[in-house]
């Protein structure tokens, strides 16, 4: 059975640094690779390089993470309960 405050947590505060990851990864590389067309369409109201861009990107994408924990966990532990302890060790 999965927790899901810590999972919800742990899947929000990574994809906020996978956005970190991906603004600084925008940065440093030539505009030709950039991200920044994936971020924009993935994120509501996300523009590339402005300082209010760059928070709502980090709020949103951790936004992300809780909406994908608050939804797995729960089916995860549906489907344990039913199927998971027939597979015993």
């Amino acid at each position: 059975m999965l927790n899901i405050k810590i999972i919800t947590w742990s899947l929000g505060i990574f994809a906020a640094f996978s956005f970190i990851l991906c603004v600084i990864y925008g940065l440093i590389t030539p505009e030709s690779i950039h991200m920044h067309q994936f971020l924009e369409n993935v994120l509501p109201a996300f523009k590339w390089l402005t300082v209010v861009g760059f928070f709502l990107g980090l709020v949103e994408s951790f936004l992300w993470g809780i909406y994908v924990g608050l939804v797995f966990v729960p089916i995860y532990n549906f489907l344990h309960k039913r199927w998971g302890q027939a597979i015993t060790s």
